[in-house]
């Protein structure tokens, strides 16, 4: 090798003569340390720092109140992980749970994406049985997804690196480990699907662009790895699923299929189609999905385009354009014909609801309430982009702009991937999370190549200002001098200013990020946060002391009747029996908990007794001026049982007669008459000393003249700040006939008895 590169440098024409014998090409060094090794470790200690800064930046939870499972749907996860530590994972894998939607119980096992769970559990095994640390499951969950959210941070360094260089790299994986769009579903303590989902996106990705850049099997294999992790663990992988095939589709349509790109693609869709199937909750969906058919139909015409490209190679020009025509014809016609047909058949399911919600925003609302009745799921409005990613929503465009001039391979996939995002994060405001890698990325680009014009000032005095190839005459001549020696001051001026001013930039950004972190998206839901007169911190712990409550006054098979809102969170704290939770799978279970808070007593008793319903739980703001509260989400219920029962609730019933939603006198009759207003405002008029009281979330008066009264429920607990009212059912005897109708009360009363005849079954695991 020393003998070649020396006949190769002493056949090479002089330095002068051409730019591509340059020092670049010999090893400078720097106290006898090659400088490349240099600039490797400390590219290794910056990424450490990113990796740091992005798990500290996600502490402000644990720091500021404790280390606790935040939201909704972490609960459930978290109430999962413990049952698979304590059990294998095959009783996992079957586990029946009949604490959740009595009587009707949920096939867990079955019905969850494991990948969560599996994670969490390997890494609780590891340090307690292998490395002997006295750790707890729960303190796992709680850090879990800010230590990923360092390794999402030093994938996108690898993605963005093939987009342009390592110096956009670590731009990008600094805005992702500190952009606030990323960190409101990555703090210390949200235990959900996308703690680990992001990650792996952003590694399914890098593997896919070095699979397809270079046409290795081996980078194809690890893809259609984490591609099956990315399906274990959330089921936005669908996004993956259809983002890779509409990438390669462009590709063919753009001429640009070659043996890498076969190779890639094949790999990946075989191997991780197959592993894609092995999670029960997937089962057979990419090949009986229409959310999946994309995948399996590029698939199909990249073997049809690998059979052309050799056709092409053994016939004639003109015949082969003639093969082309026909055969792109037939397999359109025939494509979309099988797709219809099968779809008709059943063979093939049809698209989803959840899909339809995408492309039309009116579509939930009209069709399936309990999907737009989601706060997540609705519209994004400008400001939260601005919010979310601060001065990288302006650079985004630029970056799109720069990819555009290269329009390499990897630089079609950054496009289509920020065309769709950009539209689905306008029209949901969760998707603004797989918005935000793109956007990072792209303000990367735009940045490192902004830095990479205006931090080389050699350009400036590579030759006189003013010196033209014929020579300058002497008539010019001073004026040249007097040029060249201002010139380029004034140059280095102007790149300074806008140096200064991206760094302001920067020093911004980082201030937005830690302000929105600590302030917006570190508070747990079931720990509220205001502040005192004196500007001291209050806690609001009404969740927890009701759920608290529950575990401790109450059988352990006691069933509570909640808004689906709280199921999981009263099974992970209160372990109660709920009839329904989060995981809303079915529509009319919801319902008719949606139809017992807006009925009245009577056909509401009726609803609790045929579901053994022996406490109510309602949330109220009233007092304490709490927006998220029942009567602020009760048209929902309303809206989702009269999807059941349009016959006996109607929303119009609800508002008064000028069409206003009101909760003072002037509340219609359904409203005052119906068991979650009831459960609301009882009592409530007495904390004003016989005054009317006052709403301070709806801004209405309460009358003291004609309060609520229950008649089939006793209130047993109510909150410090009266958050969390829980009402305990009156048996059978003491509601009596004078409320319900003999026909009902007889109806009721027989039930009882057959109920206490029954044996009770055993509780299965």
């Amino acid at each position: 090798m020393a003998k070649l590169s020396s006949s190769s440098l002493s056949s090479s024409p002089p330095p002068s003569s051409s730019p591509s014998t340059s020092p670049s090409h010999q090893k400078v060094k720097v106290f006898g340390v090659d400088v490349q090794l240099i600039r490797t470790f400390l590219k290794i200690i910056i990424l450490i720092c990113i990796a740091g800064a992005a798990i500290s930046s996600r502490l402000f939870s644990v720091i500021r109140f404790e280390s606790i499972i935040h939201e909704f749907d972490p609960w459930f996860n978290f109430r999962a992980t413990k049952y698979l530590v304590s059990h294998s994972f095959y009783e996992f894998l079957n586990w029946f749970d009949d604490r959740t939607w009595y009587p009707l119980g949920r096939v867990t096992g079955g019905t969850l994406y494991p990948g969560l769970m599996v994670t969490s559990g390997l890494i609780w095994h590891v340090l307690r049985d292998w490395m002997k640390l006295p750790v707890d499951i729960r303190n796992i969950c709680v850090m879990l997804a800010p230590v990923f959210s360092g390794l999402t941070a030093i994938f996108t360094y690898f993605l963005t690196k093939e987009m342009k260089d390592s110096n956009a790299g670590l731009l990008a994986a600094i805005f992702m480990g500190i952009a606030p769009g990323y960190i409101s579903r990555s703090v210390a303590g949200s235990y959900d699907n996308e703690a680990i989902a992001i990650t792996l996106l952003m590694a399914t990705f890098y593997f896919w662009i070095k699979s397809m850049k270079i046409g290795s099997v081996f980078y194809a294999t690890v893809t259609a790895l984490f591609y099956f992790y990315m399906v274990s663990a959330w089921g936005g992988y669908v996004f993956i699923t259809n983002l890779i095939p509409l990438h390669v589709f462009v590709l063919l349509l753009m001429g640009r299929y070659n043996p890498k790109l076969y190779a890639a693609y094949t790999t990946w869709y075989a191997l991780g189609t197959l592993a894609s199937m092995q999670i029960p909750f997937v089962g057979f969906l990419p090949i009986r999905s229409n959310d999946h058919m994309a995948a399996l139909g590029v698939f199909g015409l990249l073997q049809l385009v690998a059979f052309g490209d050799y056709v092409k190679s053994k016939v004639p020009s003109t015949q082969f354009r003639s093969f082309l025509i026909v055969s792109l014809a037939l397999i359109f016609i025939v494509g979309i014909g099988a797709l219809f047909g099968l779809t008709a058949m059943g063979w093939i399911a049809p698209w989803t609801g959840r899909f339809y919600s995408l492309w039309d925003t009116n579509y939930a609302k009209i069709h399936i309430p309990i999907i737009a009745s989601v706060s997540e799921h609705q519209p994004t409005a400008w400001p939260a982009f601005f919010f979310d990613t601060s001065m990288l929503i302006w650079l985004f465009p630029a970056g799109i702009f720069l990819c555009f001039q290269e329009l390499r391979d990897e630089h079609v996939f950054v496009i289509i991937y920020s065309v769709l995002c950009s539209y689905f994060a306008g029209v949901m405001v969760r998707l603004m999370l797989t918005l935000t890698p793109v956007i990072c990325i792209a303000g990367a680009i735009t940045l490192s190549k902004l830095f990479d014009v205006y931090l080389n000032v050699m350009d400036i005095f590579t030759e006189p200002v003013g010196v033209s190839n014929a020579g300058p005459t002497k008539a010019n001549n001073a004026g040249n001098k007097k040029a060249s020696t201002s010139l380029p001051i004034a140059q280095l001026l102007s790149k300074l200013v806008v140096l200064l001013t991206f760094a302001f930039y920067l020093f911004y950004f980082i201030l937005h990020c830690t302000w929105v972190t600590s302030n917006a998206y570190s508070s747990p839901s079931v720990v509220l946060a205001t502040k005192n007169p004196d500007g001291s911190q209050h806690i609001i712990d009404d969740y927890r002391e009701a759920y608290y409550w529950l575990r401790m006054n109450t059988p352990e098979d006691a069933k509570v009747m909640a808004w689906w809102d709280y199921g999981y969170q009263i099974g992970g704290m209160a372990d109660r029996t709920t009839l329904v939770d989060n995981n809303t799978w079915n529509n009319t279970h919801i319902a008719t908990v949606g139809k017992a808070m807006s009925s009245s007593e009577e056909v509401s008793y009726e609803i609790l007794r045929q579901h053994d319903v022996d406490y109510v739980l309602v949330i109220f703001g009233g007092l304490l001026g709490y927006s998220g509260d029942d009567i602020n989400k009760f048209l929902w219920m309303v809206r989702i049982a009269e999807g059941i029962w349009p016959d006996e609730i109607k929303e119009r019933d609800f508002f008064t007669d000028r069409g206003e939603y009101k909760m003072d006198k002037d509340a219609s009759k359904a409203m005052k008459n119906s068991l979650m207003y009831k459960m609301s405002y009882y009592r409530f008029a007495e904390l004003f000393g016989g005054r009317d009281g006052v709403d301070r979330v709806r801004n209405q008066q309460i009358p003291a003249n004609d309060p609520p009264q229950l008649n089939v429920v006793d209130e047993v607990f109510t909150s410090e700040n009266w958050i969390v009212r829980i009402y305990k059912v009156k048996d059978l005897d003491n509601v009596g006939r004078d409320l319900l109708s003999a026909n009902k009360f007889d109806k009721l009363k027989t039930k009882k008895n057959r109920s206490l005849k029954r044996p009770k079954l055993p509780i299965r695991e």
